[in-house]
């Protein structure tokens, strides 16, 4: 492609590039290669994916965090300009650099927080994939970004739809929005099936291709709490103001309802890489080959009530949204925890939810934390977790 000379290509900083969303944005940027450009890489521990990256796209610099893998990557990108850097300090002082224009924090859970706080605090645009930055520390992210006038940028599908449907609106005419919720390969079952669930099982998502842990917390419906939590902190809601709505065929992908009474929907097929591209992309859309939804073809879309009795996950993120403070960054430290362990088959299924209410339960309640409060909040949390599965 022959790049636009009327507009500077978009240098972008890939927090998390080896993970379901940094890899489909990658597949968004080679498809643009005349509006964006990948600046920075960051992995956690797949190296060898972070090395076929780097050959491929040639940035400005890459970080693992995994100091062990650090000489495997600067051997392979030996004979190329990348720089490496390696260790959570280094996913920090990478995000200072000013070699790129916008971050996608797609760093999965709290670790995707310091990196992300460091970009805005230096004036970063953010596209923000990680829930867990506005789970955690909701309050202070965004007074850091109205103090140095960053957008954030939504690429969540649910908070996608949820910007799409304001742009252009007033936001204090929104009477309340409307997450739907697929309801996970779990939808419509019991406890007396669930207590039989194995990680395989719970990996097989309907609809979407995500990476293991929101995959879990997708199972559980705690992705959509810790989403209910978010979308209170990105689009200055009440909590009341907030609902959630199971919508198995996920083409609705979220809803805002105005205060007179007329609702808008964002819709179309389960595809990260639209919101992903958005996000980069905005105020502009771009032209894309990604699949359309045809209103032709038969298809009946439903929507019911959440079992909350059952996915108990969402009633306990429900109560977390409600008293604020660190009760939110206590359930989703103590759910990293508990996903962790059923994940590594040392925890049943419905074991995830009584670990995330005993820690909420242990944790004392902090109701206007600082930021340090937090990390302590966090620590502590894992602690107790951790030592409830003996981990």
């Amino acid at each position: 492609m022959t790049a636009n000379t009327n507009t500077p290509i978009k240098r972008i900083a890939l927090f998390g590039s080896t993970g379901s969303i940094g890899t489909q944005a990658l597949d968004v940027i080679a498809a643009n290669t005349d509006k964006f450009s990948a600046e920075i890489l960051t992995a956690q521990t797949n190296h060898e994916l972070l090395i076929k990256q780097a050959l491929q796209f040639n940035p400005n610099c890459v970080v693992i965090g995994d100091e062990t893998k650090y000489k495997l990557v600067k051997d392979a990108l030996a004979n190329t300009t990348v720089k490496v850097f390696a260790g959570e300090a280094a996913l920090i002082e990478v995000a200072a650099l000013n070699c790129y224009d916008m971050m996608l924090a797609g760093i999965v859970g709290y670790a995707g927080l310091k990196p992300t706080l460091t970009a805005i605090e230096n004036g970063k645009p953010i596209a923000l994939a990680n829930k867990e930055t506005l789970v955690v520390a909701g309050e202070i992210i965004m007074q850091k970004a109205f103090e140095k006038r960053v957008p954030i940028l939504p690429v969540d599908s649910e908070h996608s739809a949820i910007f799409q449907c304001l742009v252009g609106e007033g936001r204090s005419r929104v009477e309340k929005i409307i997450l739907t919720a697929s309801g996970g390969p779990f939808f419509g079952k019991k406890p007396n099936f669930l207590v039989n669930v194995k990680r395989d099982h719970a990996l097989q998502h309907p609809n979407w291709s995500m990476g293991a842990k929101i995959t879990i917390d997708s199972a559980t419906l705690m992705n959509k709490g810790l989403e209910m939590i978010e979308a209170k902190w990105l689009f200055n809601l009440k909590p009341e103001q907030i609902q959630v709505i199971v919508h198995p065929q996920s083409i609705i992908h979220s809803m805002v309802q105005f205060n007179d009474g007329s609702i808008k929907a964002q819709m179309g097929l389960p595809d990260m890489k639209l919101p992903i591209q958005y996000a980069l992309a905005f105020p502009q859309r771009i032209d894309n080959d990604f699949p359309r939804y045809d209103f032709r073809k038969p298809n009946t879309l439903t929507f019911e009530e959440p079992d909350l009795r059952t996915f108990r996950n969402l009633a306990l993120a429900m109560d977390a949204l409600n008293k604020g403070g660190n009760m939110p960054c206590v359930l989703n430290a103590a759910n990293e925890i508990a996903v962790y362990a059923f994940l590594k088959n040392r925890i049943g299924f419905l074991d995830i939810t009584e670990v995330v209410e005993r820690s909420i339960n242990k944790i004392s309640f902090i109701e206007k934390p600082t930021l340090e409060e937090l990390f302590e909040s966090d620590a502590e949390a894992r602690s107790f977790a951790a030592s409830l599965m003996q981990l």
